[in-house]
């Protein structure tokens, strides 16, 4: 079968790989029909996140059907059409009772204190071959498949497998209360749900701080309020437009390999901090191996969050779901203790909140489908890779098809990722028992107009 293979940083390579087979008795083998290419993928490949076993299939989102499982799986069988969560777990230590599935004590085979489990990472995940794959081996299936209804679509189902239960995720841990202000650092995938989450959680005030102007296009269609760095300082305009106070909340959605500003008010600060950025990539990234334009680590690990602590109100709480490693020693934690600042951070717990937020999708409350721009198949997925790891406008989330040919970019316009609001209004309109009320009013409204004439 074919697959996404990392051979070395700089280094993956579509090959043909063999099929995986039931190893326990509470595997299961599902055959992928939609993976999707994440920005951790690229940490892996930019080197910026180490420890990766060469041969390891990439991918840690994925959405397919049941082809076998062993005798031990009850729950499923196949044919059945599954989501795959991004981290996994055992579904019955303590951790995972107390819904901490990404600190399971027992899936990862390096013991307790290794971290959590996901598929496609490095060596002291597990490692776990990947989901960019026509067919992958699911351990621990009963807990680590959910069932997927026939009205939630791929494109629904792949955005539920990581990237917005991470966003979700990222608005918990910022404690977002009603009529809170926020500000979400990276308006990739995770930022666009961190946004999407901040509404739903009834945020009054929503700063989006990016550069990219593809990602700020969706996050401004979501009504945040957007800041692009490379236009003006991400941390005076905060001030200026709360009254110089802050945002109570804050989020990274931005990781190890963040960019300083280069252009406007913000490049003479980042030029100041060049030496200190050299110094943590120097950590971080020893090894790099960049291809021209290509596969170049985040010029600046630490300045989000620097930014996130400056941009914070006192006695506020900043949540972390940007990938860091633990080579970086490096964090403002002088600053944030001077303010009385809240820090909460980690791996999201997928398979805790895929059911609530699938019944969120499947309410019309919000289409993640939205947030796609891309689909390619496998054939071209060496290339997706490439054109995300340039960080080209337009590129946001990029689905992968195992077969079929490569389908056409579509940039995001205004509208393209749409407010809660008017997904409900949408959906209202779509539903044809709603429709028919409308329908009937008006025939009344004729008659009425008849009768009076």
């Amino acid at each position: 079968m074919k697959a996404v293979v990392y051979r070395a940083v700089g280094d993956i390579r579509l090959e043909d790989v063999p099929e995986p087979k039931i190893q326990e008795p509470t595997d299961a083998i599902v055959r992928l029909t939609t993976s999707a290419i994440c920005g951790t993928d690229l940490h892996f490949v930019r080197g910026t996140v180490g420890g990766m076993k060469p041969g390891t299939i990439l991918g840690h989102e994925g959405v397919g059907i049941v082809e076998e499982v062993g005798e031990d799986v009850r729950n499923l069988k196949p044919g059945d059409r599954v989501i795959i969560p991004s981290s996994i777990c055992c579904g019955n230590c303590a951790y995972c009772r107390a819904g901490y599935e990404a600190q399971c004590d027992r899936v990862n085979p390096h013991g307790p204190q290794a971290g959590t489990a996901f598929y496609g990472g490095p060596e002291k995940t597990g490692p776990f071959q990947g989901l960019q794959a026509e067919k992958a081996r699911i351990p621990f299936a009963p807990a680590n498949l959910i069932k997927l209804p026939d009205d939630v679509t791929d494109d629904q189902a792949i955005l539920l497998s990581d990237v917005f239960p991470t966003g979700y995720f990222a608005a918990l841990l910022a404690e977002i209360t009603p009529g809170d202000t926020v500000a979400v650092f990276g308006c990739g995938p995770v930022g666009q749900f961190a946004i999407a989450s901040a509404k739903h959680l009834g945020a009054g005030r929503i700063f989006a701080i990016d550069s990219i102007h593809s990602r700020l296009v969706g996050a401004r269609a979501q009504g945040a309020e957007i800041i692009d760095f490379e236009k003006e300082h991400p941390v005076e305009t905060i001030r200026r437009l709360t009254g110089g106070i802050g945002v109570d909340r804050a989020i990274d959605a931005v990781g190890i390999d963040a960019t300083r500003a280069h252009r406007g008010p913000a490049a003479k600060e980042g030029e100041m901090k060049k030496g200190q950025f050299d110094l943590e990539l120097a950590f971080v990234a020893p090894d790099p191996h960049p291809k021209d334009d290509q596969w170049r680590p985040g010029d600046a690990p630490s300045q989000a969050l620097r930014w996130e602590i400056d941009v914070l109100a006192k006695a506020g709480t900043l949540g972390i779901v940007g990938v860091y490693p633990e080579t970086l020693l490096v964090f403002p934690i002088g600053k944030a203790m001077q303010k009385n600042l809240t820090l909460k951070m980690g791996n999201c717990n997928h398979r805790k909140y895929i059911p609530k937020l699938l019944d969120l999708v499947r309410a019309g409350i919000i289409d993640p489908s939205k947030v796609v721009t891309q689909h390619q198949s496998f054939s071209s997925a060496i290339e997706a890779y490439q054109a995300f790891d340039r960080r080209e406008d337009g590129w946001i989330k990029v689905v992968l098809k195992p077969a079929g040919p490569p389908l056409k970019l579509v940039v995001p316009t205004e509208t393209q990722i749409q407010t809660s609001a008017e997904v409900k209004s949408m959906n209202r309109r779509r539903d044809p028992q709603k429709r028919t009320r409308p329908a009937k009013t008006k025939k009344k409204l004729r008659t009425a107009r008849k009768r009076t004439a």
